[in-house]
């Protein structure tokens, strides 16, 4: 039975990769910050689905800051593979908070690869970049071998960690990849990301108990794919003899206008009649357009992205929109007045 540690594995990413990877018949464990409220909805069902053996899922306390805690967990687990996916992961805060996201996003990826150095486990170790590492971008579309010019402290630090572990597989002889995932998302997709902002909002309205929703740069171009399909990719680069550095992405790209066009129109709404642009959301430095080319990941892994863009939005939506049928009016709004 293989081994696997998450990091980041309460997150959309992560939550799907440990469906796969018990799926695959893995042991899987992983890392959670301790915190007053349980945050672990995403992988609540694998405790109680009757056809997951839960005894193959365990969460450990720990953090990305504490490197301590980190090789001993590394040390004491001895996994087979590693999968880094946690970080401060939301682009716009990280204007607010960059030391932190430095810290955690960027440091945290050294404090890992160093883990597996100092105990000598040799897992092999995933590193999960991100399209935002091109920011400015210097050719369309973009690939592995697409100059980094990072708009953002979120992407300053993930090319600190990209190039982190290409050091690390190139000194030591580590088996470790970088996965330049491109946009991805899902119905778990957090709620403070513009696309499930769009189709929670979308389902509200609908609903009645929303009537407006607020958005900042709406020709922002990005690339958007299924999650799903994007950690089996992960899983994909790490059954590898030797590690490399993948784009994973659509090579489609779509303005966030385009977004809100599709899930409104999924749900016999107009747009136009209810989205109103909000300052506060724009980015200092804005990454006008993102579009992958995945090509070398599907001639050398096989993958290839299957969920078109319309059918994307319009699965967000119907899930936001079931999602609301069993929520109160009350859940929904929270406490605000």
């Amino acid at each position: 039975m293989k081994r696997a540690l998450i990091t980041g594995i309460t997150g959309q990413d992560g939550s799907y990769l440990a469906d796969l990877l018990l799926e695959k018949g893995y042991e899987v464990h992983g890392i959670i910050r301790r915190a007053s409220t349980f945050n672990t909805a995403r992988i609540d069902h694998l405790y109680v689905d009757p056809h997951i053996n839960g005894v193959r899922l365990f969460l450990h306390y720990g953090d990305l800051a504490d490197s301590v805690n980190l090789v001993k967990l590394v040390y004491d687990l001895k996994p087979d593979e590693i999968y880094h996916l946690g970080a401060q992961s939301h682009v716009r805060v990280s204007f607010d908070i960059p030391e932190y996201t430095a810290d955690v996003t960027g440091v945290g990826t050294i404090r890992i690869l160093e883990a597996i150095r100092e105990t000598g486990i040799r897992s092999r170790f995933y590193q999960a970049s991100s399209s935002e590492m091109f920011g400015k971008a210097q050719e369309i579309p973009q690939t592995e071998q697409t100059p980094f010019w990072p708009r953002s402290p979120y992407g300053v630090s993930k090319v600190f960690s990209y190039w982190a572990t290409v050091n690390y597989r190139e000194s030591y002889g580590l088996n470790a990849c970088n996965g330049i995932l491109f946009n991805h998302e899902s119905p778990r997709r957090g709620e403070t990301f513009v696309t499930r902002k769009i189709s929670r909002a979308v389902a509200a309205i609908k609903r009645g108990l929303q009537k407006e929703l607020f958005l900042g740069n709406l020709e922002a171009k990005r690339d958007w794919g299924y999650a799903p399909e994007y950690v089996a990719g992960m899983w994909q680069m790490l059954q590898r003899d030797s590690g490399d550095d993948f784009v994973l992405a659509t090579n489609e790209t779509h303005t966030v206008r385009e977004f809100c066009e599709a899930a409104f129109e999924h749900v016999d709404l107009d747009w136009k009649e209810f989205v109103k642009h909000d300052p506060r959301y724009e980015r200092p430095a804005e990454v006008d357009i993102l579009i992958g080319n995945a090509a070398k990941a599907k001639k050398i892994l096989g993958w290839e992205a299957k969920t078109r863009f319309n059918d994307l939005v319009r699965l967000m939506v119907d899930a936001d929109m079931e999602l609301l049928e069993r929520k109160t009016v009350r859940e929904h709004l929270g406490d605000q007045p």
